[in-house]
């Protein structure tokens, strides 16, 4: 966001004096006495704190004409999202524009950031049994599957959940969201969210996997970025 600097020097106006004539009565010369020597206590108590002001706003701005490139160095790079529809499969969500398209077996679909394969999100159809989640549990007992079955793998050091939620998608669908920790052996600590609903007899799972390390931490823009990605998988209209 671009800083902008607004410099004003600016002396606030007063009201004119009357110059229509005056009497002659001490009482008359008095109160044009005082006002005018009011006004000007008024004008250069003015001036001074713009001058003050000034010499301040100047120098932020020389830092900010000197430091341009680092200013925006700080800033998190802008992740525009684009809608991504199987219409075979029936699911709708976004996805970071910039990630490619990869072939993974056992996904449906997997989309990776660029030369970092380790942030993606991978989406997965499966037949079940049940016609909602519903019928499965509730979103903390499906969340407890989830980090038991992370525990399980052998690359896991530790899973935490963070969060747990549901929410109505197409239709009234039932679906459920979650958040969660796992710090592995490949790859270190990573930062999942996760979402799921069952349509049609199939299971719809959402998994979007990014690197949460402690020396460079998953930044609020992107974490937003991620967020909207996982609040917008849902059923694919039917057409």
């Amino acid at each position: 966001m671009a800083l902008q600097i607004c410099l004003a020097l600016s002396i606030s106006s007063h009201n004119s004096l009357n110059h229509s004539p005056m009497s002659s009565s001490p009482s008359t010369l008095i109160s044009f006495s005082v006002q005018t020597k009011k006004k000007t206590v008024v004008e250069l108590s003015s001036l001074r704190l713009s001058k003050r002001e000034l010499c301040l706003s100047s120098f932020v701005l020389i830092l900010n004409g000197l430091y341009p490139k680092l200013s925006k160095a700080s800033l998190p790079e802008e992740m525009e999202l684009q809608r991504y529809t199987d219409s075979n499969e029936g699911f709708t969500l976004l996805r970071p524009s910039s990630w490619i398209k990869v072939d993974k077996a056992g996904a449906t679909v997997l989309f990776e950031e660029a030369n970092k394969g380790t942030n993606n999100l991978g989406v997965v159809v499966n037949p079940v049994r049940v016609a909602s989640l519903g019928e499965f549990g509730t979103p903390q007992f499906v969340a407890d599957k989830l980090i038991q079955a992370e525990k399980r793998k052998e690359s896991t050091i530790d899973a935490e959940l963070i969060g747990a939620s549901e929410r109505s998608g197409h239709g009234g669908l039932q679906v459920y969201e979650f958040e969660y920790k796992v710090d592995s052996s490949r790859g270190g600590l990573k930062r999942i969210f996760s979402a799921a609903f069952v349509a049609s007899k199939k299971l719809y799972l959402l998994n979007i996997t990014h690197s949460d390390k402690p020396e460079s931490p998953l930044d609020t823009h992107t974490r937003m970025m991620l967020e909207e990605v996982l609040h917008s998988f849902d059923a694919a209209p039917t057409t």
